[in-house]
């Protein structure tokens, strides 16, 4: 199996790679978002990953952009409703965190509700 390279780097060598290092080698939309810096919760999520790596820690930052220092983390990530868990790997890096937690379920429909007409209570037997 091929070892997993981000834009040449291999795993090990973004691990190593600092933030500025990293930055010049991320997309445009993510360098920009990067070069402003993070926000108070941002920061205190990365320094609390970088304290415990292993820990279960749970953020409503979902526009945080998945940098090397998280690689290996296991987050849960709000999506409007509860904390979904979220373990970060080498592919998801550059990418955002509310890009893997989906906000909205896929629907299932079944049989008419309770105020429902009789013609859209017809089911047509095939």
């Amino acid at each position: 199996m091929p070892k997993f390279t981000f834009r040449g780097r291999t795993e090990e060598e973004l691990e190593k790679m600092s933030l500025e290092e990293f930055i010049k080698i991320v997309p445009a939309r993510q360098r920009r978002s990067l070069k402003r810096g993070f926000t108070e919760m941002q920061k205190k999520l990365l320094q609390d990953i970088k304290r415990e790596p292993r820990k279960f820690h749970r953020t409503r930052c979902r526009d945080m952009i998945i940098v090397p220092q998280m690689l290996g983390a296991v987050l849960g990530v709000h999506n409007g409703k509860d904390y979904v868990k979220l373990e970060i790997k080498p592919e998801m890096l550059g990418h955002r965190l509310g890009e893997f937690v989906l906000t909205r379920k896929e629907v299932k429909h079944s049989a008419p509700g309770f105020g429902a007409t009789k013609s859209s209570k017809y089911v047509p037997l095939k």
